[in-house]
């Protein structure tokens, strides 16, 4: 067992987090953005929100096993991003008849973005990302009293 397992789980958890933030961000500035793709018939489409999906490093059983025997291999392993997707939840229809991407019946395909799940989704990541740096922090500071003693 390593002594920077804890730094390689939290800055693995802090890279994540900060990718999150990031495609949160995103989700927020195109939250109006109305001609943000062109599908297959070559008409625009809305803005559609993404999403970050993050996984354990190592899923495999073996670790799992390893881990509940208290045997071995006792390493922290960390996450990663498994992939970022788009949200297949419709578009908003909103009525504005003068805006220039209405349709015959006046109504205009809004993103997908709610601008308070978005917050949520960015408070929740800025607070795992605060979390990730204490560990880390504790983790730096448990090592330097450990230097600490053999003076």
């Amino acid at each position: 067992m390593s002594i920077f397992n804890a730094f390689n789980a939290s800055s693995s958890a802090l890279t994540a987090q900060r990718l999150r933030m990031d495609v949160i961000s995103s989700n927020i500035a195109n939250a109006n953005t109305t001609r943000a793709t062109v599908n297959e018939n070559g008409e625009y489409e809305p803005y559609r929100r993404k999403m970050v999906q993050i996984e354990p490093t190592d899923k495999s059983f073996r670790t799992f096993l390893q881990k509940a025997a208290n045997t071995t291999d006792n390493k922290a392993s960390g996450v990663k991003v498994a992939g970022i997707v788009e949200d297949e939840e419709p578009f908003k229809l909103v009525y504005n008849p003068s805006h220039p991407d209405a349709d015959e019946a006046g109504y205009v395909q809004m993103p997908n973005v709610d601008p308070l799940k978005e917050m949520v989704d960015l408070m929740s990541a800025t607070r795992s990302y605060e979390a990730n740096i204490t560990a880390l922090n504790a983790s730096k500071s448990m090592l330097m009293k450990a230097l600490e003693i053999g003076k």
